[in-house]
């Protein structure tokens, strides 16, 4: 799994691409890419899953915590160019109503000023 992040305004766009599961460390890799961004005060991310391959149970998880490690300081973690499967993954698991969820990245963007 790979991770980059890039600043758009005060919008950190974290990019993931791979697979997010247990074996290979995703899940690890993911929650300390989030923790870190929440610890130097971003409160504004956006998870771009466009690139994601496959999510395992671990790798879901993991996406529901950095959700609420957000949450919990104040911010807002939404999701950017879900897949069909992590879709169905989302809907299946009743978590689709939790996140909130774009295909476009500049939406995405223009929903943050609009809430936080």
């Amino acid at each position: 799994m790979q991770l980059s992040e890039r600043r758009i305004g005060d919008v950190v766009v974290v990019d993931v691409s791979g697979k997010v599961t247990l074996g290979d460390g995703g899940d690890q890799a993911l929650r300390d890419k989030m923790r870190s961004l929440v610890q130097q005060g971003h409160t504004k991310l956006l998870l771009n899953l466009g690139e994601v391959s496959y999510v395992d149970s671990a790798g879901l998880g993991e996406i529901v915590q950095s959700y609420a490690t957000v949450s919990k300081n104040g911010g807002a973690l939404k999701l950017l160019n879900v897949t069909k499967r992590i879709q169905d993954l989302l809907s299946i698991t009743k978590l689709i109503t939790v996140f909130e969820s774009f295909d476009s990245e500049a939406e995405a963007l223009a929903s943050f000023s609009a809430t936080v």
